[in-house]
């Protein structure tokens, strides 16, 4: 589907406990020109940390948002350019080589002449051959042809952990073949979700007529899209629906499948995949499937015909001419996200190479730009965070000794992973060739479905990477227990060799034990030291543990992201915690260091002071209104404005180091704040 995913999970680089024993003077990190101080801190701590950041960062016309873990993504646009660009020059480019395909992907992206002579070209093949289709049961082979293409109708196939079985991958089914990514944008009517919908509706006909429909075919394909991807929003879980592990977890043999979906032939549909040799699955939202198999049963033959058509043309919209190119920009950029122009060719080229050849170019990437030095020096950091969580874990009032015994099992299990893999993947069999951009993006589509498709019923590679090391952010997965943070985010501005350790440990030390936090928030909690989905809390504990959790839910409830729009708290709530979680751990880790390396006063502000100036400059951002309401609807993760006027107030250190009292807008009484981990 058309939906750019940027989850600013957390950031992290290259901290040690021992940066303050260094003769070299540190500075305080602090840049004053990122302040407001016509701001009070107890009215809006946002503001006054990231108010001059925010007016000498003003929103260019390309982004919808722009923060920090923008710009350092665009910095490290730049980097990847320089390398790829050297590529692209090669004149003795081995055939089959990275370099080749790097550089020749590359040029063809950036080959805006060749793209505009060729128009719809590219795609016409495809689209006739779907209009070909003269009966329903040749539905389903060409669903996996076109999932091989990278194309996701009716619902979407995947492989990954079995949830309770977490050392072997199984197949799995989710909800999906919608165009606007969210079911709320298909119900829900208020004039912001209408006026897309509507918008949703002329760029259909856009690009069926820019294929070289007429008026009244575009006009009946939209009609049947429209049918078709309401019916399958209709059915598709909520946001909050799908956060649950438990429900999302329905595995089945195949014999089961086919007694609960007896509409849809299931043989042919595996055997077309080319597995045969199935013997379960995981259906994890049933009613959405389900409703796939009865479209496919019951919709008109045409309808469906402009159905998977859309999919092709919309998909392709993106590697075409211009005409596509900008018809999706107006939608996707413009109406969705509130852009106001299309970034640049060279960085929508950047992208391609690192969606297609992701690990080859961070391969490239690390060589340059990442020491052994620094992956040894950030491990060290991360050790010490995860010791401040045991002792975190230790100290609860809450939890019995049953339950907090399991907690530190499951810490010290941790797999960490630091920088890029140990291993890399292996592009031989995917050819770039100078044909057109759109047949070289499905090749490398296809080249990723066979590489998922051959994990099925294997053991799980637990040295496997889920992002590639350029990228800038960092995760938690719960079914192998692991946190993994990639080199692209382990510098500056998220860590600062020159500056102290109440720099550091606010920015860095925080995210850091965010993503610690990740394997005991409300979600992560439910997996145990192996990966595998159980219940290893006492029931008491589990009570205790929701109760605590529910005022963090309630509070961001509570608060109006924008004129009667409020957050969604239970939808936020996992990664809500993780920020709290993540910023008791590292003021306690903080304070350990302060005990051997005591820290003045610097830029006027004391070290305690700067550890939560630091964390905010973190979430440093300005945000344009459409984004607002989208992210709302699609990202787990708090606006950056709440990441810390939300999480803050619950912070006891908060109160004490800026002298926050009951006058201030900001103030939570104690009794009323949150407190987990």
């Amino acid at each position: 589907m058309k939906v750019t995913k940027f989850l600013p999970i957390v950031g992290i680089s290259l901290m040690t406990m021992g940066c303050n024993s260094s003769k070299t003077q540190l500075s305080s990190g602090i840049d004053i020109a990122n302040l407001d101080t016509t701001a009070l801190p107890g009215t809006s701590f946002y503001q006054y940390a990231c108010g001059g950041w925010m007016k000498n960062n003003p929103l260019k016309g390309e982004y919808s948002r722009y923060g920090t873990f923008a710009q350092l993504a665009d910095n490290n646009q730049k980097e990847l350019k320089n390398l790829i660009v050297e590529l692209a020059k090669g004149n003795e480019k081995k055939e089959g080589s990275i370099a080749q395909k790097v550089g020749d992907l590359y040029n063809i992206a950036m080959d805006s002449v060749k793209l505009n002579k060729e128009g719809a070209q590219p795609i016409e093949a495809e689209l006739k051959q779907l209009a070909t289709i003269t009966d329903r049961a040749d539905i389903i082979p060409i669903i996996i042809d076109m999932k091989k293409k990278g194309l996701s109708p009716y619902f979407e196939i995947g492989v990954g952990p079995d949830d309770k079985n977490s050392s072997m991958n199984i197949l799995q089914f989710y909800q999906g073949g919608i165009g606007m990514s969210n079911r709320d944008y298909y119900l829900e009517n208020d004039e912001q979700t209408k006026k897309i919908r509507e918008g949703y509706k002329e760029y259909i006909k856009k690009l069926f007529m820019l294929t070289g429909s007429d008026q009244v075919t575009a006009d009946k394909a939209e009609q049947a899209v429209m049918n078709i991807e309401t019916r399958l929003a209709q059915k598709s879980r909520t946001q909050v629906e799908l956060r649950s592990p438990e429900a999302n977890y329905n595995k089945m043999s195949i014999a089961e499948l086919k007694k609960d979906f007896p509409s849809f032939d299931w043989e042919k549909l595996f055997s077309t995949a080319g597995l045969k040799e199935i013997k379960d699955a995981n259906i994890c939202q049933p009613e959405a499937i389900k409703e796939a198999c009865n479209i496919i049963k019951t919709v008109p033959l045409q309808d469906q015909i402009y159905y998977l058509q859309w999919n092709l043309i919309n998909e392709a919209a993106s590697y075409l001419n211009d005409d596509f190119a900008k018809a999706d920009f107006k939608f996707y950029g413009e109406l969705m996200s509130g852009s106001k122009e299309m970034r640049p060719r060279w960085k929508r080229a950047v992208s391609t190479v690192n969606n297609c050849l992701g690990e080859a170019v961070g391969q490239m990437y690390v060589k340059k730009y990442f020491s052994e030095a620094a992956k040894a020096r950030m491990l060290a950091l991360v050790k010490n965070l995860q010791s401040t969580l045991g002792e975190r874990i230790k100290a609860s009032s809450w939890m019995c000794e049953a339950t907090k015994a399991k907690a530190l099992e499951k810490l010290a299990a941790y797999r960490i992973k630091i920088g890029y893999p140990d291993k890399w993947k292996d592009y031989t069999s995917l050819k770039i060739q100078n044909d057109t951009y759109w047949a070289n993006i499905e090749r490398a589509n296809l080249w990723d479905y066979n590489d998922q498709l051959s994990k099925v019923n294997k053991p799980v590679d637990k040295t496997e990477w889920q992002m590639t090391p350029q990228t800038v952010n960092a995760y938690y997965n719960p079914t192998t227990n692991e946190i993994c943070f990639p080199a692209g985010i382990l510098q500056p501005p998220f860590f600062n060799m020159n500056a102290d350790d109440a720099c550091n440990y606010g920015a860095i030390g925080v995210v850091i034990g965010h993503e610690m936090t990740h394997g005991f928030d409300d979600q992560g909690r439910k997996y145990d030291k192996d990966g595998n989905m159980n219940s290893w809390w006492t029931k008491e504990d589990a009570e205790k543990f929701n109760k605590r959790a529910a005022v963090m839910s309630n509070f961001f409830d509570s608060i109006q992201v924008a004129p009667g729009v409020h957050a969604n708290g239970e939808f936020t709530l996992g990664e809500n915690i993780a920020d709290h979680g993540g910023l008791q751990i590292s003021y306690q880790a903080f304070e350990k260091v302060m005990k051997k390396n005591p820290l003045p006063v610097k830029e006027g502000f004391t070290p305690e002071q700067r550890f939560f100036l630091s964390y905010a400059n973190v979430w440093a951002n300005n945000i344009r209104p459409a984004e607002i309401l989208r992210l709302t609807k699609i990202d787990p993760h708090a606006l950056c404005r709440w990441r810390v006027n939300g999480a803050l107030p619950q912070i006891d250190a908060w109160y004490k180091a800026f002298n926050i009292t009951a006058k201030d807008p900001m103030f939570i009484p104690k009794d009323k704040r949150v407190s987990i981990w």
